[in-house]
């Protein structure tokens, strides 16, 4: 089943005052795809401004789209990050090394291609290249960080500055780990050398019915990920909010309308989507832009400046 890629309004909260990661930022934004060129079709959202802006590549989740993410592309963009979100597969099975290499592709590509891409005078800082993912996305930004992958696609990638996993999930439990696995279950042990950022659901763990299993299982996510990150890294879990909250609003297609029956959701995505982009923010601000008021902003007083509850919150230093 194809996916969609056409491009989803953007978001409707008001401009943010100077700081404010939680709501949309200063820069004007553009959301476009590029089918034509890349390895694999891009959703591409930027600032508008003529600037140099760090790049930040996005991995979808299991059989999702990469247009379902939409709103927090721009809303990351709109803090002046260019954001690179590919469609990796329409149909795939377990195994996901075929993602990893083609994860690499597109990586390389941005190299030669991504100015081309942009807005005019709007240039990417690849040597500010993050990565992150979403579910399975999560497990293959970590396996690629981590050359768990093929020998050409591990020389292909450019080095990464930072890694973000945003609900990372590795199989279906453990020791039931999709190939190739990526946890060791060995604390300490992801040997990254660069700075990490997990953030889990509180609900993903929870069975919306008895008919599908978790979205997100223990044994297989962002808490085992976690405890294998090495300092610095930082760890935050959202309660009462599900794996697929920080999507769209509007998910359309039969895809789009499984995102609400599939996995365990909070009331309302929008709270989980602005937690998201702003710690994606804050962090990137902090290890990609030297800038970490945000991030300790946010460690200190998340229960003030947060747009939810967090369940967990943890730096490694």
């Amino acid at each position: 089943m194809p996916c969609s890629c056409r491009p989803r309004p953007p978001p409707t909260t008001n401009v943010a005052a100077a700081g404010d990661v939680f709501q949309i930022g200063r820069f004007s934004t553009l959301l476009r795809s590029v089918e034509d060129g890349p390895p694999k079709p891009l959703l591409i959202a930027s600032p508008t401004e003529e600037g140099e802006y760090p790049v930040l590549l996005l991995l979808h989740g299991y059989l999702l789209c990469n247009s379902f993410y939409s709103q927090l592309l721009q809303h990351v963009a709109s803090h002046g990050f260019i954001l690179v979100a590919p469609q990796l597969y329409s149909v795939a099975g377990p195994d996901s090394t075929e993602e990893i290499s083609s994860t690499a592709a597109v990586a390389d590509w941005l190299t030669r291609g991504l100015s081309a891409a942009l807005p005019p005078r709007v240039n990417p800082n690849l040597a500010k290249l993050a990565i992150s993912g979403h579910s399975r996305g999560g497990k293959i930004a970590f396996a690629l960080a981590l050359k768990r992958a093929s020998a050409s696609a591990a020389a292909t990638a450019p080095p990464f500055s930072a890694l973000i996993g945003i609900d990372p999930v590795d199989g279906m439990d453990k020791g039931n780990q999709t190939p190739p696995p990526v946890l060791t279950y060995e604390p300490r042990s992801f040997d990254l050398n660069i700075p990490v950022m997990v953030i889990g659901s509180g609900l993903g763990e929870v069975k919306k019915n008895p008919l599908f299993p978790p979205c997100a299982p223990r044994g297989v996510n962002h808490e085992d990920f976690f405890r294998e990150c090495q300092p610095p890294a930082c760890y935050m879990v959202a309660k009462d909010f599900g794996h697929l909250d920080m999507l769209d609003d509007e998910t359309r297609g039969i895809r789009g309308k499984a995102t609400y029956c599939l996995c365990k959701n909070g009331l309302s995505r929008e709270p989980m989507r602005r937690f998201v982009a702003g710690a994606v923010v804050a962090f990137l601000k902090a290890f990609v832009g030297g800038d970490d008021s945000d991030l300790v902003a946010l460690r200190d007083g998340h229960s003030q400046i947060a747009p939810l509850q967090l369940q967990r919150i943890e730096f490694l230093i």
